[in-house]
């Protein structure tokens, strides 16, 4: 564990430093978790939100907090399961079908004025739409987080052999949509 996540863990146990030890967290983490949660879901409102409901559940179960793995790969797996289940929702919510839920993002990618990008990378954004959302996950978290297929394993608890399986179809899939396009 890094010597931040012990630092921060002593202040919120201690009942006087509790508060100061979660806006220690917030402020190590937050940036991190927006960002997770921004590519994962695109829309900033939505990941605010997001971002939000992460650090209130961390601030709610951080008792449960197991210290075999840093706090950074604690919040991403809060992160990471509320942003699949709010995509899940808002599919099943509006009745969306994956290539309805895909054309409207896709759209929100061709007009936001939030993203501003070079071509490939507005390519690189809709071959990720058209992955299935743990692939997605994935690939986001190996190639644009740059994190171990051990780090992911703990953030998904899915394992090293799976996850590999998953970045390699995610890669072939972006590659080619972006041949094609």
């Amino acid at each position: 564990m890094k010597e931040i996540d012990r630092q921060i863990l002593q202040l919120i146990q201690n009942p006087q430093t509790k508060e100061a030890g979660f806006r220690k967290l917030i402020e190590t983490y937050q940036r991190h978790v927006y960002q997770l949660i921004r590519r994962m879901v695109l829309i900033h409102e939505d990941a605010n939100d997001l971002t939000q409901d992460t650090f209130i559940k961390a601030f709610r179960h951080i008792h449960k907090f197991e210290s075999q793995s840093g706090l950074f790969t604690w919040l991403y797996r809060i992160a990471t399961n509320e942003s699949l289940s709010f995509l899940e929702k808002k599919k099943k919510r509006f009745f969306f079908s994956i290539d309805d839920h895909q054309e409207k993002l896709g759209s929100y990618l061709d007009y936001s004025s939030q993203l501003n990008g070079d071509q490939i990378q507005l390519k690189l954004q809709k071959a990720l739409l058209r992955l299935p959302e743990k692939q997605k996950l994935v690939f986001l978290l190996r190639y644009q987080d740059e994190l171990s297929y051990e780090q992911i394993s703990e953030i998904t608890q899915t394992s090293v052999g799976a996850l590999k399986a998953s970045y390699h179809h995610a890669a072939k899939k972006i590659e080619q949509f972006i041949e094609e396009d």
